[in-house]
């Protein structure tokens, strides 16, 4: 049986927010993984190790926001390149999408002001939690579904572009 392309979407969404949710991973960590596995594990699981300084706004500093770091480095993934490449241009279109969505969503990139309502509580209150697990389902989501309209990532084989 086939699954569609929201179907599949969902499931990004639902897996990454799970990891969230859940206490396994923070909010860069749970969109790497997510994104990895996605990609057929494309990196050793030790790769989301990358992702694990970025968490509430680069180390508790509540500066870029962390699913937004984890979207980004999802993104190097598939558009990045090793030392003796081209950069491919993708990278920085992909990037700065990235970064147009979440502002244009919630009106800023940076942690301290996404969670402005929840000043100081660091995760002490379930609604803020809430509010980051959304947010890291989100990016999870946004990058799946570039990468499958880019042809980069397949569901069951199948292109959904």
């Amino acid at each position: 049986m086939s699954i569609t392309k929201e179907e599949y979407l969902k499931q990004v969404r639902e897996e990454a927010e799970g990891y969230f949710q859940r206490g396994e991973f923070f909010c860069s960590e749970a969109v790497l993984q997510v994104i990895n596995d996605a990609l057929g594990k494309l990196y050793p699981d030790e790769v989301v190790k990358l992702a694990s300084g970025f968490p509430i706004g680069l180390g508790k500093a509540q500066c870029l926001c962390g699913a937004v770091s984890g979207g980004e480095m999802a993104l190097g993934m598939v558009y990045g390149r090793v030392h003796g490449q081209a950069m491919d241009p993708v990278m920085f279109d992909k990037a700065k999408e990235l970064h147009d969505f979440i502002r244009k969503e919630y009106k800023s990139l940076c942690c301290r002001v996404i969670t402005r309502e929840w000043a100081g509580d660091n995760f002490q209150s379930p609604e803020r939690k809430a509010h980051c697990v959304e947010i890291t389902g989100k990016v999870a989501e946004w990058v799946a579904e570039q990468l499958i309209e880019d042809g980069k990532l397949t569901i069951g084989g199948e292109k959904h572009a």
